[in-house]
């Protein structure tokens, strides 16, 4: 694996962090680069409370309005599906605006859409009110990934890029959870209710606590430019390897956990909603895989735990086929672990390598995967949902480790691909100050 720089210094050795000038990036340790992850968890927390709020409630939902399993999901597949459609557009474009102005007004709005959403008199209009909030959420998670990318030195990106979706993991994790809980005390109205209050109150917290940016603002995208520059990404075989990844691993993840609640509700398991709502404990795995695959791929290389960490999401599937409590229980956290060791590299790879393509974008490139990930929950989801209907827990193993087979299938292809830098004209090869930042893997990936 040929690289024209070093790889960086370990972080045991390397210098005390200097704050960053204009144009660099926040090294770790810094109070920017604490304060820059402090509020990009508030942000993951804002977005994913009222993401994935409803996937608790779902048996509920499908009692209280009398649906099927597969219908119910569509409470969840609305959000991530609208998302799905309009990150790229949004987020592309925002960028220009001025991301932190529109990361505040995309949370400020899903929160004000997330306290309306209670309201709704009818399925249908709460599927609608979830719809708006995957739109006014568009931009966000591709512009919290594009910040990251532009805000921390290179060499701690990975590991930065993991603490971020450790806090999306926890937002997720608190939206399924306090909803759950309120709504087995007071129903599933003021479940969503506090969730919404929630989400307001990480929006102010975010504005608050987010340091200034210390890289210089990307040049305007006209929306006629939109199509060449989308196309600049979906030319390189290598960023469609990573959007597929994303696509199938997040198509799995969420058939595991939108259906088990129905599982363990019925025969033979008969348990209460109550205990039935702590499977999603299940994410704290989540926490720990993403922030420690993102600094053991930095260390060993991405490839490698990308495909150590599909395995482990393929083997918890079958784990969790015989009828037996435990057995559900370490299968799902494989799966959790899994997914998120797989998602966290994919994503930081996503940006790493657009850095290197000519006239790439980190920013277009995230959009780009995050499109593939959200349609991977709201197309695979809702499938997955056939297959429960159609064969029971033994259907989702076998469609859910058929996604992550295809899934590492997509990692080992990436080996055979050159990097964008080795065969691009050396007008645009990156400034060695670049590679030097993604060296080892990054420049293969």
């Amino acid at each position: 694996m040929a690289t024209t720089s070093s790889p960086p210094s370990s972080p045991t050795t390397s210098a005390v962090p200097q704050a960053p000038g204009r144009g660099s990036g926040h090294e770790r340790g810094t109070p920017g680069y604490r304060r820059l992850g402090a509020a990009m968890w508030c942000a993951g927390l804002a977005t994913f409370v009222l993401v994935y709020c409803v996937q608790g409630l779902l048996p509920t939902l499908a009692s209280q309005f009398g649906l099927s399993s597969s219908t119910s999901s569509l409470a969840l597949s609305a959000t991530t599906g609208a998302l799905a459609i309009a990150v790229v557009p949004l987020s592309t474009l925002a960028e220009s605006w001025g991301r932190v102005r529109v990361m505040t007004i995309a949370l400020a709005t899903a929160a004000v859409l997330g306290v309306l959403a209670p309201l709704a008199p009818n399925f249908p209009t709460l599927v609608g009110i979830r719809a708006l909030q995957g739109v006014a959420i568009a931009a966000l998670p591709a512009l919290a990934m594009s910040h990251m990318t532009r805000e921390v030195a290179p060499r701690w990106l990975g590991s930065a890029i993991g603490l971020m979706i450790a806090g999306n993991t926890l937002g997720g994790l608190s939206g399924r959870l306090i909803a759950g809980a309120v709504a087995d005390v007071a129903g599933w109205r003021i479940g969503l209710g506090v969730i919404g209050v929630l989400s307001i109150i990480c929006t102010v917290a975010f504005r608050l606590v987010l340091p200034p940016a210390v890289a210089e603002a990307p040049p305007r995208v006209r929306f006629r430019e939109l199509t060449p520059l989308t196309f600049v990404h979906l030319r390189d075989p290598g960023l469609l390897c990573l959007f597929g990844v994303g696509f199938l691993v997040m198509g799995a993840f969420v058939t595991v956990y939108n259906y088990l609640g129905f599982r363990l509700l019925a025969a033979p398991f008969d348990l209460p909603a109550q205990l039935v709502g702590l499977i999603f404990l299940g994410y704290i795995a989540g926490t720990w895989a993403s922030t420690s695959a993102g600094r053991l791929g930095d260390r060993i290389g991405r490839r490698k735990v990308m495909w150590g960490a599909t395995l482990v999401g393929v083997l918890g599937a079958w784990v969790t086929v015989p009828d037996n409590l435990i057995a559900v229980l370490a299968g799902l956290l494989l799966v959790t672990v899994g997914f998120f060791g797989a998602h966290s590299l994919a994503s930081s790879w996503v940006g790493r390598r657009a850095t290197l393509l000519p006239g790439g974008s980190p920013g277009v490139a995230s959009s780009l995967y995050l499109c593939a990930y959200y349609l991977g929950s709201s197309i695979g989801g809702a499938v997955g949902g056939i297959a429960y209907d159609g064969a029971g827990w033994f259907g989702v193993a076998v469609y859910v480790s058929g996604l992550l087979v295809a899934a590492l299938g997509l990692a080992l292809w990436l080996r055979r691909l050159p990097s964008p830098q080795a065969v691009a004209p050396a007008a645009v090869v990156p400034d060695p100050g670049v590679l030097r930042g993604v060296a080892g893997d990054a420049v293969t990936g």
